[in-house]
């Protein structure tokens, strides 16, 4: 299962890199395979696993912010894994070459 993740701490000034850093720390540490990106962060994992993970994302952030948004999506496609990667090189072998990442 892939999840996109997007936690938004509000309140706290218009730059949230520094404390979206610590929120990456977090998910690099639960182990499981993600990919940064500018609106989120893809995370792939059993369903608990990613449960797990936002909740811990969302309380971390909740400690630093009086406000926060988290917004996740699910892509629940049975026991596949390596999606993350698999649904991208599908794309390129239709499309016959690399796209940027």
């Amino acid at each position: 299962m892939v999840m996109e993740l997007t936690v938004i701490p509000l309140g706290t000034g218009s730059s949230i890199s520094t404390k979206l850093a610590e929120l990456i720390k977090i998910i690099d540490a639960s182990g499981l395979d993600y990919r940064v990106t500018a609106f989120g962060t893809l995370v792939e994992g059993s369903l608990e696993q990613l449960l797990d993970l936002t909740r811990h994302c969302h309380l971390e952030a909740r400690k630093q912010a009086d406000r926060v948004l988290t917004m996740l999506r699910l892509d629940d496609f049975g026991p596949r894994m390596g999606e993350l990667n698999g649904a991208v090189e599908r794309v390129e072998k239709k499309i016959g070459r690399a796209v940027r990442k």
